[in-house]
């Protein structure tokens, strides 16, 4: 009988392609993917272990889906991913539900794993975390057909005294400008029109490969590629933001006008004991050259609130911070304490009912802020990309340049008939909270 397999992907979308590659050689051995988890024989969780919720999600999901042994077709329950790479020993002794486990640069061997599981020896392939990105291996897209990321690089060398990604995912490492164009072009002529290049540190591109800073090329390059109407970056480190970057940005048609570039905070002071770059005046300066040069940008961001030693004070100043500088999205996250990372020898710790309370409340500041920006637009005539039909309401919506797959805003189009993954051209009429409600143009 062919084995049946169900991959369930926890935590980012760096995480997603792992789980793509791992579905495509899983395909290419002979099994069957399946979507329902009951008709599975074996189970994957791609697992997320950055913070103590992402943790927590992981765990509870392995427990809940070991069930499955009593109530379905379960045969091996495998763990792979952040967690595992990190947390190998403590897994293994303490939840015996789990049949093997594959770290972050080990999953190219899932079908070994799998193979092994279900006769009974538990294998362990948890080694070094670097994974060689430039090889030719199978994937399965698992978003829609119009849409894909792709890693451009892996690892991180920014030692962020928060940050436990360089412990998981390893030092930073460029791809090859070549391996990536190649899979890009591939994706292309599988339909996808739009590109996400992600990575840890996606400014600090080709600086281990190359002669400096590749990213410019590099997104030129991808829009060069036929089929590609839109490239979008994913998490810009601030201390990279090159000028030759936004004149990238701004002047190639292609590009989306959207930057997701975490500041992690505005305080002198937070940032220091973040080892982050700069300080606040630079965060402003920089944020303030990007909307000039770049006109139109949409700025995503990411602040932690509660980190040790943050005062009444600073939290405060940072929500003047965010009020003034009106940031189009803005992702906001407790500080968690990840074992092995500096900031767990801080003083001062932040109790956590004052970490969630400042959460919400910055939240709640961002949410005035959005419905201002999001106002602004309206008149605005945008390119959106359709994604699917709400049949109920007799609307399609879909994503401008300005939204990122699934974290951000939406667009509502009435008015005439579209097809699914068709760019077209909608005049935005009212703004809804985070979303932005449009009318679609012949």
């Amino acid at each position: 009988m062919t084995e049946k397999i169900k991959i369930v992907t926890l935590g980012c979308d760096k995480n997603l392609v792992d789980s793509e590659i791992m579905s495509g050689l899983i395909y290419e051995r002979g099994y069957e993917l399946v979507e329902n988890e009951e008709d599975a024989t074996v189970i994957i969780v791609n697992t997320c272990g950055f913070i103590d919720a992402a943790k927590e999600e992981s765990v509870n999901t392995i427990l809940r889906l070991a069930d499955l042994k009593e109530t379905a077709e379960l045969k091996a329950l495998i763990v792979s991913g952040c967690l595992t790479q990190r947390y190998k020993e403590q897994l293994l002794d303490e939840m015996p539900e789990i049949d093997g486990i594959v770290g972050t640069g080990d999953f190219d061997k899932i079908n070994d794993i799998v193979d092994e599981a279900l006769q009974g020896s538990r294998p362990i392939r948890v080694g070094n975390p670097v994974f060689d990105y430039d090889r030719i291996l199978p994937r399965k897209v698992a978003t829609p057909r119009y849409t894909a990321y792709v890693k451009i690089a892996e690892g991180c060398d920014n030692n962020c005294t928060f940050c436990s990604i360089p412990i998981m995912r390893g030092k930073f490492r460029s791809r090859t400008m070549e391996s990536i164009l190649a899979e890009v072009a591939l994706l292309a002529e599988q339909g996808v029109k739009e590109i996400s290049l992600i990575a840890q540190d996606s400014t600090n591109y080709g600086v281990d490969l190359y002669d400096g800073f590749k990213l410019p090329e590099l997104m030129n390059k991808v829009s060069e590629i036929p089929g590609v109407e839109w490239v979008r970056l994913h998490y810009a480190y601030p201390g990279f933001f090159t000028e030759e970057l936004m004149d990238t940005i701004a002047s190639n048609p292609k590009i989306c006008k959207y930057i997701d570039m975490p500041l992690q905070h505005s305080e002198d002071s937070i940032l220091k004991r973040m080892r982050r770059p700069g300080r606040q005046r630079d965060s402003r300066e920089l944020v303030n050259k990007i909307r000039e040069r770049i006109p139109g940008v949409a700025l995503r961001t990411s602040i932690i609130v509660g980190f040790p030693g943050e005062t009444d004070e600073d939290f405060d100043r940072l929500c003047d911070f965010i009020r003034e500088m009106k940031f189009d999205r803005l992702g906001v996250f407790t500080y968690s304490s990840e074992e092995d990372t500096p900031a767990t020898r801080l003083p001062d710790h932040v109790p956590d009912e004052v970490k969630e309370w400042r959460a919400n409340t910055l939240m709640e500041i961002q949410r005035q802020v959005s419905k201002e920006v999001s106002e602004k637009r309206i008149g605005d005539i945008l390119e959106v990309l359709v994604e699917r039909y709400d049949g109920r309401n007799d609307v399609f919506i879909g994503r401008s340049q300005f939204d990122a797959p699934e974290i951000d805003g939406e667009v509502f189009i009435s008015g005439q008939p579209l097809s699914i993954g068709e760019i077209a051209k909608v005049r935005i009429t009212h703004a809804l909270e985070f979303d932005l409600a449009g009318e679609g143009l012949a």
